[in-house]
């Protein structure tokens, strides 16, 4: 397994009410980070403050400069669904994340037990 090359693939993936936020981090970012908050509606996230409809994709995720890899304008105060992926390389698959090799694919057991070492750093 690769580390993370940040293919934006995970992310591409993040919108449409595909992810969740607690209750105490909609309420941090109300008090931190209101930019934030105002796509927080009714306890869902990422979601068009003008329409009440869920973006198709997170509107935090940017293209990098040379249009290859892509960032993550909130990082830092990102919700936890973002901080702990993956969680399962079914989950990697079906995201076609890029960290996969072939060998993980051949051995799912295997590649979940690098995984889960790979996220407990």
């Amino acid at each position: 397994m690769k580390k993370c090359n940040s293919c934006g693939k995970c992310c591409e993936t993040a919108g449409n009410g595909g992810l969740s936020a607690s209750a105490e981090e909609i309420d941090w970012w109300e008090t931190h980070r209101p930019d934030i908050a105002r796509y927080a509606i009714g306890g869902k996230i990422w979601v068009d403050p003008a329409t009440g409809e869920y973006f198709a994709r997170c509107p935090w995720l940017q293209k990098s400069p040379d249009g290859k890899r892509f960032t993550c304008d909130i990082y830092d105060d990102r919700p936890e669904d973002c901080r702990y992926y993956p969680v399962d390389i079914a989950q990697m698959i079906e995201d076609q994340c890029e960290m996969l090799e072939p060998r993980d694919l051949l051995n799912h057991r295997k590649a979940q037990r690098e995984l889960d070492l790979l996220m407990a750093d």
